[in-house]
């Protein structure tokens, strides 16, 4: 398994209200940006930074995550976290996401 990217996480409750500042911060323009109506979440990615927006409530749960690690197998991922004693929240399940 290889690391390919690790993430960042930004949260805030209006993506088009800090998006043109995280662009100047980072001195790029987003990468990707989708919504995820399901969540009630909306993703936007410039570098190294995923800024995750959505109401307060909505971000709650996933305020503990503090990065996203992005690899090249999910499998040999998971079978890593399971060897070195992690435990896993959740069950892995496919993004609708690319990454870049």
């Amino acid at each position: 398994m290889k690391i390919l990217k690790i993430l960042s996480r930004v949260y805030v409750e209006d993506l088009d209200e800090h998006l043109n500042f995280y662009e100047k911060l980072m001195g790029m323009k987003v990468e990707m940006r989708t919504p995820l109506p399901d969540l009630g979440l909306e993703l936007a990615q410039i570098d190294d930074l995923l800024i995750i927006a959505g109401l307060e409530q909505t971000l709650k749960p996933f305020k503990r995550t503090q990065s996203t690690f992005l690899v090249d197998s999910v499998e040999e991922y998971q079978v890593f976290l399971e060897e070195t004693d992690q435990k896993l929240l959740e069950a892995l399940k496919e993004s609708p996401l690319e990454f870049t």
